[in-house]
């Protein structure tokens, strides 16, 4: 492999691009470096079609290597494992940007492998990954019509600014991840804080300006040193077979298609049809050629085009869908809360036969979840996790946890319900929200965000907005684009497009596009973010009609939450040694757990409002100063010749001397008084070297 550079500005700093250098053996291999950041991606394909399969078989792998950033992996096992979240959410990233430019009936395996090797803690290597992935299979020998560009925009202050650092990050208001080919967007995952939607296509047109430098440079790099392209051979079928095929099945999936809008029918008559054509292949013998018999697959891949042709040809010349909807209808929605009755909040949205039940679980600190990645350890205190079991969709499969599609449809989600949670002083809890999608016929995501927003209200989680989500679609030819709102399964299959919006009444909170065509013009992207403006209006409508305000009240099952400032030295008071005073006030109170953060932050927690009350009443008294002239409830803790050593306040002593203890003569202490016993004390000094000085009698004077 011939060894190539380009170096073009990248943010603030300069991306370097290389191959040629290392892992020669793969079919194409860079390396990206941008500051102390340096990314590996390689591609591989595999040299002959991969038996019994019917799609372009793709896998993408994205590793974030701990010795990038100088550290060992925690827990107890000391290398990497199963791919994290984050490093799945790269995956995607990666695979929708590219798969759309791989040539059609490629069945030969192709794997993209990028991997971290350097992290300075300031770039974020997923940027890198994108590009490198493009840039590896355009140096490689593997078919492929890119290249893409790819870019992160954010808006600071503001301003609308291109791939900045982790720092500058932190105080954005909208992250944007673009990929693009030619004049057009192929990919787009967003998050912001309501932003409007016309700023929202402001960063995507300013992102397709961005990334052009860098399809720039790849083209670059593949001048100096790119092989020659395998041509991939695609198995060639007797035409008169295509005519066969056609005749048999044409006329049936036209009227299946325009007369039967229920889903589970429309899927049986399809079915019905399909056994009919593979049930004898024999009788397809005459279009059998030498070496090159037809099969099942064949058969599939015929009828499969023909489906997609009468589906698409519905919506352009008829303006209607499979399921008798227009092109902007939303199908019927029903919206209910408080469905489960133990949980801290619930709700039950459907759209048409797409269904989610929303959960919300509220904890304390202790449910925080920590987070190891390569610039920062930090802890999460929202989490929302969606699940997808078979029987939603009617099938039956192992359940082995989440799979990537699960962890990328939670992440969509969870970035439009992050923007209008409120604050940890506003809300000191854990907020778990759980997607558990109980039917599915597209969509699914977006149901989430709705289902999610109201078991939020439903809690009595006080989110700023409730938000909801969309999906618009996209049937497109070379000569006619038709968008269409709210897609169901069947034209997320046979469609063009999968574009989700979520947000407010205000703004976007989240932005997703998934595209089977090579790019979408800004315009058309105009288009499409306005009409599901429009529909997130109505479902707003909607949610809002079934639960008009956050519930003023939380469940009794949720825990209670008081939090207190006291001063930074006191906190080893309220901890005491190794613990023991905290440990003595929560078995005592009976609260859940206390928690005191560096600033001074005390947490209490607890479902009984009693033990709270209990609890705050310790803490107060321990942090206070003691009031010389204060009465308090005082415990004898010891007994001497001269008088008792008694608390006053949690972790506080003082002496009330023998003269101090009756207004009458006290010959032995131990007659008046035994360890154990409370009564009221008066604080009546604190002397040159900080000992309290107390008196019963005096406090039963002034009572």
């Amino acid at each position: 492999m011939a060894q190539g550079r380009v170096e073009i500005p990248f943010g603030s700093s300069n991306l370097i691009i290389e191959t040629g250098k290392i892992a020669k053996q793969a079919n194409g291999a860079v390396t990206l470096s941008v500051g102390g950041t340096v990314v590996l991606v390689t591609a591989c394909m595999a040299k002959k079609p991969k038996e019994g399969t019917d799609f372009f078989p793709l896998t993408v792998e994205y590793q974030e290597k701990t010795y990038s950033a100088g550290r060992i992996p925690g827990g107890f096992f000391k290398r990497e494992g199963r791919s994290t979240e984050r490093e799945i959410l790269v995956s995607r990233l990666i695979d929708r940007s590219v798969r759309p430019l791989f040539p059609q009936g490629c069945l030969n395996e192709v794997q993209i492998v990028a991997s971290v090797l350097s992290h300075d803690g300031e770039n974020d290597p997923d940027i890198l990954a994108m590009i490198g992935a493009s840039g590896a299979l355009m140096v490689s020998d593997i078919p492929y019509d890119g290249p893409i560009g790819a870019v992160r925009v954010c808006m600071i202050n503001g301003e609308l600014v291109a791939n900045p650092t982790f720092a500058e990050r932190k105080t954005s208001t909208m992250d944007l991840v673009v990929a693009g080919w030619g004049d057009g967007i192929v990919m787009i995952e967003g998050e912001a804080i309501e932003v409007p939607e016309d700023k929202v296509l402001e960063g995507l047109q300013f992102a397709l300006e961005q990334l052009q430098a860098c399809k720039e440079a790849q083209l670059q790099l593949a001048k100096q040193t790119s092989k020659p392209k395998t041509q991939i051979k695609l198995k060639d079928v007797h035409p008169d077979f295509v005519q066969h095929i056609r005749q048999l099945s044409l006329g049936s999936l036209n009227e299946i298609y325009t007369k039967i809008a229920g889903k589970e029918e429309r899927e049986d008559a399809v079915n019905a049809l399909f056994e009919k054509l593979t049930g004898d292949l024999g009788a397809y013998a005459q279009f059998n050629t030498e070496g090159n018999e037809i099969t099942t697959s064949d058969v599939v891949a015929q009828f499969e085009a023909l489906q997609y042709e009468v589906i698409r040809n519905n919506v352009f010349d008829k303006g209607i869908r499979a399921d008798g909807r227009g092109l902007k209808d939303i199908r019927a929605i029903s919206c209910e809360v408080s469905v489960l009755p133990r949980t801290h909040g619930s709700s039950l949205f459907t759209r048409g036969q797409t269904q989610s039940l929303g959960i919300i679980t509220l904890g304390t600190k202790d449910d925080e979840q920590l987070v190891e990645g390569l610039e920062e350890t930090s802890y999460k205190t929202f989490m929302l996790h969606y699940n997808f079991p078979s029987f939603s969709v009617g099938e039956t499969k192992p359940m082995r946890g989440p799979g990537r599609r699960e962890i990328g449809h939670g992440a969509l989600a969870a970035k439009a319900i992050r923007a209008v949670l409120p604050s940890k002083d506003e809300f000191p809890y854990t907020i778990r929200v759980v997607s558990e999608i109980l039917e599915s016929n597209g969509s699914s995501s977006m149901a989430s965000v709705c289902a999610g927003a109201l078991a939020l209200m439903d809690a009595g989680v006080p989110i700023k907005r409730p938000v909801a989500g969309i999906s618009i679609g996209l049937i497109s030819d070379e000569n006619r684009t038709v968008l269409i709102t709210d897609i169901m399964g069947l034209e997320d299959h046979f469609g063009d497009m999968d574009f989700k919006v979520a947000g407010s009444r205000d703004g976007v909170n989240a932005i997703q596009l998934d595209l089977k065509i090579k790019k979408l013009s800004i315009e058309l992207l105009r288009k499409a973010v306005a009409q599901a403006r429009e529909a997130r209006m109505i479902i707003l409508d909607k949610m809002q009609a079934c639960m008009p305000a956050v519930r003023a009240e939380m469940s009794p099952y949720a825990p209670r939450i008081v939090t207190l400032q006291i001063p930074q030295e006191k906190i080893g008071e309220i901890i005491g040694p190794g613990g023991k005073t905290i440990r003595k006030m929560i078995e005592e109170s009976g609260v859940t757990s206390i928690d005191i953060e560096e600033d001074g932050k005390v947490i209490v927690a607890s479902p009984d409002k009693d033990a709270l009350d209990v609890a705050v009443g310790m803490i107060k008294a321990l942090t206070e100063e003691p009031e010389v002239g204060k009465i308090y409830e005082a415990t004898v803790k010891r007994i001497m010749n001269f008088g008792a050593f008694v608390e006053f306040i949690p972790g506080r002593e003082g002496l009330v001397h023998v003269s101090e203890l009756s207004n009458k003569f006290v010959k032995d202490v131990n007659d008046v008084i035994k360890i154990g016993d409370k009564f009221k004390v008066k604080l009546t000094e604190k002397d040159e070297m900080g000992r309290f000085n107390l008196s019963k009698k005096q406090a039963e004077t002034s009572s």
